[in-house]
């Protein structure tokens, strides 16, 4: 069997490529690349690298030659992914790809999280290429946090317009675990799967977390979404950017991020990362 990830040399797509070589035994595992130079070490692993762009359909098809599975890793260029994704997948189609596999977001068809539509998207046409398929809606990374760590070594405060909101995040070598449990397994054809931590935290047990991690009090304070606004524009932060914030925090503010299913921890068989490990590992 052959299996192909696309966004291979990306954080997620190197975890992924790398426990596939780890448990994939008589597996043969492509990494397909935009620049090979940055998938030197993987190749020495021994993944076979193949060069594409999302924005390259003939490239895709080429890359895609022999492929029984494909693991689409979603874009990381917001407000380009549907037709980039869709290149993938008929790319994948016309190449005789028998799975596609793809990272989506949560509950993509329904909720109002800022970054769903795309994604909505391009599970529809996912679902219209007749394609057999898998969708790994992926909850939050903890590592995204590693912002506010930092920062509150010299402030002492994380400041967000999350209100009471939670959010269940795994870490980045989670979320590859169950994308590579669901390449290498069988009974996933068709499933939507949603992929989060054990536990919901919110801001509070964050500011409480960092706090013990750095050795200095931490404290949460929560603000309106026109007072981040002013915040973020204040240090420099462009309007389109701190727009994008503000929306995301009243987006787990309303509970968008904030869904615990246990999929995560089922697909890889072990608890999820804490939230203080996975913070500790960000910066390690």
């Amino acid at each position: 069997m052959k299996i192909a990830v696309t966004g291979a040399t990306g954080q997620l797509g190197k975890l992924v490529i790398n426990g596939l070589l780890e448990k994939g035994d008589g597996v043969e595992i492509i990494a397909v690349v935009r620049d090979p130079k940055k998938a030197l070490l993987l190749a020495e692993r021994g993944a076979e690298i193949r060069v594409a762009a999302y924005g390259d359909p003939a490239a895709l098809q080429s890359a895609f030659a022999g492929v029984d599975k494909v693991l689409l890793i979603s874009s990381s260029e917001v407000g380009k992914r549907i037709e980039q994704h869709k290149n993938v997948i008929d790319a994948a189609k016309a190449a005789g790809v028998k799975h596609i596999v793809y990272t989506s977001a949560p509950r993509a068809a329904t909720t109002a999280l800022i970054l769903a539509p795309e994604h909505k998207a391009t599970e529809e046409n996912i679902q219209r290429s007749g394609l057999r398929y898998t969708i790994l809606r992926n909850n939050w990374y903890t590592e995204n946090y590693k912002k506010q760590l930092e920062s509150a070594k010299s402030t002492g405060v994380i400041v967000a317009a999350a209100g009471k909101g939670h959010v269940a995040s795994a870490t980045r070598a989670d979320f590859a675990a169950g994308a590579v449990a669901v390449l290498l397994g069988s009974g996933h054809d068709g499933r939507i799967y949603e992929l989060g931590g054990d536990h919901a935290w919110d801001y509070n047990e964050l500011a409480a977390t960092i706090g013990e991690i750095i050795g200095k009090a931490v404290s949460y304070k929560p603000v309106t979404a026109d007072a981040l606004r002013g915040i973020l524009k204040e240090t420099g932060v462009s309007e389109g950017a701190a727009g994008f914030v503000v929306t995301l925090d009243t987006n787990i503010a309303d509970g968008a991020l904030a869904e615990v299913t246990g999929d995560l921890s089922k697909l890889i068989g072990r608890p999820t990362t804490s939230l203080r490990q996975g913070l500790i590992d960000a910066i390690a």
